[in-house]
């Protein structure tokens, strides 16, 4: 291969030519544990084991929203309802609490944003003070960080703020100096090409060195519902004939602008409790979850010697409780104080689940470091299962370790369970808020929200099913629960439907499951409900043009349906996104047709599956190229009818069916070849978005598997490293991070629906991997072959061979480059013998 790809696959090789493979055999020194950092006063990082190689800061850096990872350095449990972050600026659409240029902290933050592209909903903010003047603005409350004093883990947060910090920072980061985001509400205008056819700051670092006069040491953990944190108020001066005493305190926001809350102080229990009815997606999707609030119970473990709740910079000393907009309150605490620790339960039933997830999660007498142990010990559950050894020896910053657990730690906390609990016995039932009701429901399961589906439908969900097996069922009858709710699968659901994106991707979901043996769920409601987004319309289909974030609209579903079924394509002339909604369609009804026969329903799986061939009414024979078209099948303008890509990706959106695309392009498979060549070598594929991340993978299943591995390989070294900008585009819910876990382990599921896995190039030598209970029996525990199982996979010179010679599985050789997910969970051995140079394995003569 020549051109942009040949060259970035040459560094990745280069890169360890003169440097020696290294096992992945943990030091016990976390990531971000800097010399003079809150560290050295801590016992938190001991044991580690390979959390070590985990940095929460992958993905908090970028220029734009769109090439920012949208990630923050938070705490919580895998698949917690709520994560804690330090707050460097006031979040929005389109921003995050948090970002690695910042170097004032102006909270911490109990946050339910999902991804930067949607809004934030119930969020509280704690922070800490020091002196006489109370700072209850965003502005006036930032305290001054220095990056190596900053510590970040999956199980504890630590930071060193100057509390002597004078002058008032980031007005320009808060959510009134820009009105909202570009897209307020989470509303957005009427695109040009619809109109006409129906179709950061960079802030400098401070050079401030030495120590500071008055500093508050931060350390913050947090399980799914509750906070801890820990605030030492370090005064070197105290004692000291002269020393002015200070005053401790602290702050906790519960509303921004235009919102009402509410909150009150208990001087007699040590506690600060309130609501916060913020959702920054107000105007997207039918529903009205009017009701809808966050809630909050904060308990002290010091008294308080004053107190007062504040509106905006207003202060109202000694009052007990207020309502209104722009609402905090405050405590004090004796001068001599030197440490406060603080415990805040969250909900989003009330403020009396609050306090009950406060006592069930973190009772009276729980300590700081029992906290972090807790939270450390369910990461190291999950990632500890895998070690991996022979890794390609480059520099810290592209340390592939890093990348990869880092990886997994972004895609297990993806969806959020939103259910709480009622009792510290996990077979009680739970409670939630449902927004499609706006109701309190009780059930004897978790309730899973944050469902970002036309990313995660590619291969997070796949994930899911190898590193969290147990919850998989779960998760599905969550989404046919919301199916019971609103009548309609979820499409991007951030506590109700919001229609962003395009398509009916939840039937690939449950498809991808089905197609797993996951079975524990109604499959016959399953068939209903994606029938329903196959076959029915949504209401309004031909008055709306259903663009991106068009407000007020019913559930979008398959907008355009009712031309697609008419002639086999979604016109270009009557909606937005016409193009790629009928390739997205083609496949949805190539998963609805998977999802029909595990019901038993063969007669509609017939004419799904033709349906599915309707991407080839795109294709432009003359161009080779698939291009949007009109109600009377005119072709559109080739730049009209795409979502987040071009002409280019969206030529290659045929996952179901590589073989018909082939087929599409002159010389069948080595047209198609050339056009893909071209597509890369060209500079037309962009890793940041969703649409290109199975494309390299199309050389493997047309017989090229050569050029796949160069392709994968170039594609892992420019858009992913280890530090703060180490993902080129959105994380979306764990998808850019689970093309990157599957890659390295050697292969991807490029058709998701169904059950193959595609070879692509392994980047470790070897990989060893403890599957969890129920990975190969649907889930389920208790039955027979549900016990764990270790499966190694080896690939001796991975890092420096990066061409597949020969694979085995269990010592049975493989000639394609395709396995199934049942020969992989059932595996003890998956062995590639890898090449320097290209090799014939996997090409279409060979297999």
């Amino acid at each position: 291969m020549t051109g942009k790809i040949m060259r970035l696959a040459t560094l990745w090789l280069s890169a360890g030519l003169h440097s020696t493979l290294i096992a992945a055999r943990p030091s016990g020194t976390p990531r971000g544990c800097y010399r003079n950092s809150p560290s050295e006063k801590s016992n938190y990082h001991k044991n580690v084991g390979v959390l070590e190689y985990v940095n929460p800061h992958i993905g908090t850096s970028g220029t734009s929203p769109n090439s920012n990872g949208g990630m923050i350095p938070s705490v919580s449990v895998p698949f917690g309802m709520t994560r804690w972050t330090a707050q460097t600026r006031e979040n929005y659409i389109s921003q995050v609490p948090y970002h690695d240029n910042d170097t004032f902290v102006h909270g911490f933050q109990a946050t339910h944003q999902p991804a930067i592209w949607m809004g934030e909903l119930g969020q509280t903010v704690i922070m800490p003070g020091w002196g006489d003047e109370l700072k209850p603005a965003f502005e006036q409350r930032g305290l001054y960080f220095r990056k190596e004093d900053e510590v970040s883990t999956p199980y504890v947060y630590e930071v060193l703020l100057d509390a002597d910090t004078d002058g008032e920072h980031g007005w320009d980061l808060t959510e009134a100096a820009v009105g909202e985001g570009p897209v307020p509400g989470g509303a957005g205008g009427v695109p040009e090409d619809v109109r006409d056819s129906a179709n950061g700051r960079t802030q400098k670092r401070s050079t401030q060195s030495g120590p500071y006069d008055h500093s508050i040491r931060v350390a913050m953990t947090a399980l799914a519902h509750t906070g801890h944190l820990r605030l030492n108020y370090e005064d070197p001066y105290s004692g000291i004939s002269g020393s002015a005493p200070n005053s401790p305190y602290v702050f906790i926001q519960a509303t921004r602008q235009n919102w009402t809350g509410r909150i009150e102080i208990d001087p007699e229990n040590w506690e600060i409790s309130g609501s916060n009815p913020q959702r920054q997606d107000y105007k997207l999707g039918p529903d009205n979850p009017a009701t809808f609030s966050g809630y909050f119970v904060a308990r002290f473990s010091e008294p308080f010697t004053s107190y007062g709740t504040t509106t905006g910079r207003n202060v109202s000393e000694g009052t007990h409780d207020s309502s209104g907009e722009s609402l905090g309150a405050y405590v004090r605490f004796s001068p001599d104080t030197t440490r406060v620790e603080i415990r805040t339960g969250i909900s989003f039933v009330s403020i009396e689940q609050a306090r009950k997830n406060l006592n069930i999660e973190m009772p009276d007498g729980t300590s700081f470091d029992a906290t972090v142990e807790q939270v450390k010990q369910a990461w190291l559950e999950r990632l500890g299962r895998v070690t991996i050894e022979g890794v390609n020896g480059t520099d810290g910053e592209h340390d592939q370790r890093s990348i990869w657990y880092t990886g997994l730690f972004h895609a297990l906390q993806y969806p959020n369970d939103f259910s709480e609990p009622t009792g510290r016995d996990p077979s009680l039932p739970r409670v939630f808020y449902n927004g499609y009701t706006d109701s309190i429901h009780t059930s004897n399961e978790s309730y899973y929200q944050s469902w970002s589906i036309w990313d995660t439908y590619r291969a997070e969900h796949s994930l899911l099913t190898l590193f969290a097996p147990e919850r998989v069922n779960g998760m599905m009858r969550s989404l046919l629960n919301i199916f019971d709710w609103s009548g309609r699968l979820p499409m991007w659901a951030n506590m109700i439907e919001t229609n962003i994106m395009i398509a009916t991707n939840a039937d690939v979901v449950l498809a991808n499951a089905l197609s797993r043996g996951f079975r524990s769920f109604n499959i016959s409601k399953a068939w209903a409900a994606v029938r329903k987004d196959a076959y029915e319309p949504p209401e309004r289909d031909t008055e709306l043009l259903y663009y991106d974030r068009e407000p007020d609209t019913p559930y979008e579903v398959r907008a355009g349906l009712t031309s697609y079924m008419d002639h086999g394509w979604v016109d270009n002339d009557r909606w937005a996104e016409s193009a790629s909604r009928t390739l997205d369609y083609a496949f949805d009804d190539a998963a609805c047709a998977i999802v029909a026969r595990q019901a038993g329903d063969n007669k509609v799986a017939n004419n799904l599956e033709k349906r599915a061939k309707n991407y080839a009414n795109l294709w432009n024979s003359e161009t080779q190229f698939m291009q949007a078209r009109n109600n009377n099948g005119s072709f559109a303008n080739e730049t009209w009818g795409w979502t987040e890509g071009d002409k280019w990706v969206y030529t290659f959106d045929v996952c179901h069916d590589v073989d018909g695309l082939a087929n599409l392009f002159k010389d069948a498979h080595c047209g198609m070849k050339a056009k893909l060549d071209e597509h890369f070598n060209g500079g037309h594929n962009f890793h940041s978005n969703e649409p290109s991340h199975h494309v390299p993978y199309l050389y493997s299943l047309i017989g090229y598997p050569n050029s796949a591995a160069d392709c994968i390989r170039a594609i892992a070294w420019e858009n992913y490293n280890a530090t703060s900008s180490g993902l080129s585009g959105n994380e979306d819910l764990g998808q850019m991070s689970a093309w990157y876990v599957f890659s390295a382990l050697g292969f991807y599921p490029v058709n998701s629906a169904g059950d193959e896995y595609v070879i692509g190039t392994p980047f470790f030598e070897k990989v060893s991997l403890r599957l969890p209970r129920g990975v190969a029996t649907g889930g389920e525990i208790g039955l027979v072959g549900e016990s764990e199982t270790e499966l190694v996979i080896s690939a001796p010179g991975a890092p420096m061979k990066p061409y597949v010679k020969s694979l085995a599985i269990d010592g049975e050789e493989k000639k394609k480059p395709v396995i199934t997910y049942t020969e992989l969970v059932n595996a003890k051995a998956i062995v590639f013998e890898m090449s320097e140079i290209p090799t014939n394995w996997g090409s279409r003569g060979d297999s």
